[in-house]
C-alpha cells in the first residue's frame, strides 16, 4: 500500500482505538474503583510491553533514568488514576473532548516552564480552546445536574501533566527509540500499581467473586493492548512515514468516536456541548497550524 493512503489508514485506526478507550474506561468502572482500574491498566500494559521490549531496559543510560521515570509519572501513572476518577461523574464523551487540551497545554507549558517561544496564532488558539472547555463545563454542568462536575479538575490535571511529559520527551529523552522510553516507563510505574493494587480490596474474596468483574477486567484487557501498546506503536509509525502535523490530526478525530459511543451508551450531549467541542478543536487547530 502507497505510503500517502497507508498514513491515512493509520489515523482513521488510531481515532477509532483511542476515542474508544473513554467508553472502556466507563465500562471498566462497573466493575472495578477508580483506583483498581488505574492500577489493572498499568500492569495489564506493562505485561504486554514487556513482551515485545523487556530488552531495552539495559540500553537505557542512568542519567536518562530520572527523565524516563518522571515522564512515566506524568505521562502514564498518575493521568490512569485520573481519568478512572473523572468519569465516575463524568460523561465519557466530554472527558474524550477536554482531552483535547493535551496540544494547548503542551504550548502554554511550553512556554511558561520550558522557554519555548510561542506564535501570536499559537497564543489566540490557546484562548479560543480556553473559551471552548469553559463553554462545556458549564453547559454540561447544566444539562447534567446530578453530575458533579469539579470532576473535570481530574481531566484539566492529567492534560497538563501529559503536556509536561511531551515537553520533557522533547528536551530531555529526544534521542531515546520511542518503545525503549514506553518500557522505561512501565518499569518505573508497574511495582507502585502492583501495591496498590494489592491494597485496594481487589484480591478480597468478595470482590473477586463479584460477577461484573470478569467483563471490566475483559474491558481493561482490550483497553491495556489495543489503546495503549499497539496504539504506541502505530502512532510511532504514523510519525515515521507523515508529518506531525499530520499525525497530531488524531486529536480532532478522537472526540467523534467518544462521542458516538457515548450517545449509543445513553449519555446526553446537547447542541451547545457540539459547539463547545467545535470552539475546542478550532483552538487546537490555530494552534498547531503552520504559518
Amino acid at each position: 500500500m502507497a505510503g500517502n493512503s497507508l498514513k491515512w489508514v493509520y489515523l482513521i485506526v488510531l481515532s477509532l482505538i483511542w476515542g474508544s478507550s473513554f467508553i472502556l474506561i466507563k465500562k471498566g468502572l462497573i466493575g472495578l474503583t477508580p483506583v483498581q482500574l488505574g492500577a489493572i491498566r498499568i500492569i495489564f500494559t506493562a505485561f504486554f510491553l514487556f513482551i515485545v521490549g523487556f530488552k531495552r531496559i539495559k540500553t537505557i543510560k542512568l542519567r536518562e533514568w530520572k527523565w524516563v521515570i518522571l515522564t512515566g509519572l506524568l505521562g502514564t501513572f498518575f493521568p490512569a488514576f485520573f481519568f478512572a476518577f473523572a468519569e465516575t461523574e463524568i460523561d465519557s464523551s466530554v472527558a474524550s473532548i477536554l482531552n483535547s487540551l493535551v496540544p494547548l497545554n503542551t504550548i502554554v507549558l511550553g512556554f511558561v516552564v520550558f522557554k519555548i517561544k510561542s506564535t501570536k496564532r499559537q497564543v489566540l488558539g490557546v484562548f479560543i480552546g480556553l473559551t471552548g472547555t469553559l463553554l462545556l463545563v458549564l453547559n454540561g454542568a447544566s444539562v447534567n445536574p446530578n453530575q458533579n462536575y469539579l470532576f473535570v479538575a481530574f481531566i484539566i490535571a492529567a492534560t497538563l501533566m501529559y503536556a509536561a511529559s511531551v515537553n520533557i520527551l522533547k528536551r530531555y529523552l529526544q534521542h531515546v527509540n520511542a518503545l525503549t522510553i514506553a518500557v522505561g516507563n512501565f518499569a518505573a510505574i508497574v511495582v507502585p500499581a502492583l501495591l496498590i493494587l494489592a491494597f485496594s480490596g481487589f484480591f478480597k474474596a468478595e470482590a473477586l467473586a463479584a460477577p461484573t468483574l470478569k467483563p471490566a477486567l475483559l474491558y481493561m484487557l482490550i483497553l491495556s493492548l489495543f489503546g495503549t501498546a499497539i496504539a504506541k506503536v502505530m502512532f510511532n509509525k504514523l510519525v515515521h512515514i507523515a508529518t506531525p502535523v499530520f499525525a497530531s490530526s488524531v486529536t480532532y478525530l478522537m472526540p467523534i468516536i467518544a462521542v458516538f459511543w457515548g450517545i449509543l451508551d445513553g449519555e446526553r450531549f446537547e447542541f451547545i456541548q457540539g459547539i463547545a467541542a467545535l470552539v475546542i478543536l478550532l483552538g487546537v487547530y490555530l494552534a498547531h497550524k503552520r504559518k
